[in-house]
């Protein structure tokens, strides 16, 4: 695991902008190679299916942007996708795009939320059809440990009511650095 991670040009690191160095920090610690279980839910309370997945988990472009990569399968059909997060200096908040050759049918979701204690939490909206108002997609990304991570998330109606969508359950299977 990385120690120090180098920092990008324009950030500073002081004590007056903790959130930065939390966010840095944070990215150094997801860095690895990941593997575990997804669980995927298209209608409350009703499991549609359990599959292993693998992930790995990247700095790029100096350690300011994360780069999740990840396959596994979803009701036995092959299925992967790629999110790129970062922590956007400016508004204090972290930023997400995903995209997933099953959920996202050809579309990105970009997505915008606050730190939390152990990662973050976003919230991007998806098209689910011409003249249909879009859903929300609530993110959220919780370190439990530096073996453990969870990624949740759930499906947000138009009226605004949630329900599980989502959850990947990683353990660490070996660490990486950055690119």
């Amino acid at each position: 695991m990385h120690d120090k991670m180098p920092v990008p040009s324009g950030i500073s690191i002081n004590p007056t902008e903790p959130q930065i160095v939390e966010a840095e920090k944070l990215i150094a610690n997801l860095c690895g190679h990941w593997q575990g279980v997804c669980r995927t839910w298209f209608e409350p309370g009703k499991l549609a299916d359990e599959s292993d997945v693998t992930g790995t988990m990247a700095a790029v472009m100096g350690g300011q942007f994360l780069k999740h990569q990840y396959g596994g399968t979803i009701q036995g059909r092959p299925r992967s996708g790629e999110e790129t997060w970062v922590f956007n200096e400016i508004t204090q908040r972290w930023q997400s795009a995903w995209i997933d050759s099953f959920h996202m049918n050809g579309a990105i979701m970009f997505s915008e939320g606050p730190a939390t204690d152990e990662g973050c939490q976003v919230f991007g909206h998806y098209d689910v059809g011409p003249g249909t108002p879009p859903w929300g997609w609530k993110t959220l990304l919780s370190l439990r440990d530096p073996q453990q991570l969870v990624i949740t998330a759930f499906n947000v109606s138009p009226e605004g009511d949630e329900a599980l969508a989502v959850e990947t359950n990683y353990r660490r299977v070996a660490e990486v650095g950055n690119e």
